[in-house]
């Protein structure tokens, strides 16, 4: 081997080098970003699933509550009828109590804001369980999306140094800038696309 070969040889390979070691940022700056992603992708899981029990609970609990209003409000409407049949003053007196009563407490099982537990404010908890559980679910798919853009960002970088092509490592920046509009939408506008 010459030494004019021997030099272009070296120049050849420093070269290389100095491309590979971009590609080997490329690749560590493509796994930060893949790693905060999936970080922010198990959290937004995670609530999801927290928000949809909580909201599944929150129903529950108004179900029981207007089935018990609802025997309350039955037991009250009865009462009517036997109070109209009824000649006995001291038993009118009683049953009219006792139907005031069941009317407050259907009432109060209706609408209880000191304890937040009527069938309204039930209802409002669970609606805003439910927005928040959708909230989460539609930051995780963003975060699953910008996930997915970082690894095959990665194996195309990675194959850039394998195989020598250059236009690997553009694409997998160009999936890397992809990942990161995904990250953002994930964490200030879940609800601007639609994926589900």
């Amino acid at each position: 081997m010459s030494a004019h070969e021997s030099m272009e040889h070296a120049e050849h390979a420093e070269h290389a080098s100095g491309s590979n070691k971009k590609i080997a940022l490329l690749i560590a700056v493509l796994a930060l970003f893949l790693a905060i992603s999936e970080t922010l992708g198990k959290g937004a899981q995670t609530e999801a699933i927290s928000k949809n029990v909580e909201a599944a609970n929150l129903w529950a609990f108004f179900q029981a509550k207007s089935v018990r209003r609802t025997v309350v409000v039955t037991a009250a409407e009865q009462g009517k009828l036997t109070l109209g049949s009824t000649n006995d003053d001291g038993l009118k007196a009683a049953l009219q109590k006792q139907i005031d009563d069941w009317q407050k407490t259907a009432a109060r099982y209706r609408s209880e804001p000191e304890t937040g537990e009527g069938t309204e404010q039930l209802a409002e908890k669970a609606k805003h369980a439910e927005h928040e559980r959708d909230e989460a679910t539609a930051k995780y798919h963003h975060f699953e999306l910008a996930s997915a853009a970082f690894q095959i960002g990665i194996v195309l970088a990675s194959a850039t140094i394998i195989t020598g092509m250059i236009a690997l490592a553009y694409v997998g920046g160009i999936l890397t800038l992809a990942g990161l509009v995904m990250t953002g939408l994930g964490l200030w506008w879940p609800h601007l696309l639609h994926l589900h």
